[in-house]
C-alpha cells in the first residue's frame, strides 16, 4: 500500500493521472479507480499494490496510516 499526498483537486488528479498512465505504459493493466471525479481522495488498485492519493486535510481527517500502524506491544492493551 502507497500513500501520498497532492497539495490541491488538481494536484491529487493529476499525480493519479501520471500513475495511471505509467501503470498501462509499463503493460500492468489497467488498475480501478475511485475518486477521480472530486479529487479529495483518489483510490488506485492495481491488483498488488493500492495506492490512496489525498489532499491533506483528507488525508488527517481519515489517518489511514494509524489503521496498518502495528501494535505498540509495550502498552497493557492493544487496539
Amino acid at each position: 500500500m502507497v500513500v501520498a499526498s497532492g497539495r490541491s483537486h488538481r494536484h491529487v488528479a493529476a499525480v493519479a493521472d501520471h500513475l495511471l498512465k505509467a501503470l498501462k505504459d509499463a503493460g500492468l493493466g489497467t488498475p480501478r479507480v475511485e475518486g477521480m471525479s472530486g479529487a479529495d481522495w483518489v483510490l488506485i488498485d492495481s491488483g498488488d499494490v493500492i495506492v490512496h492519493v489525498f489532499r491533506p486535510e483528507i488525508r488527517e481527517f481519515y489517518n489511514i496510516e494509524k489503521m496498518w500502524q502495528a501494535p505498540d506491544l509495550e502498552e497493557e492493551t492493544v487496539h
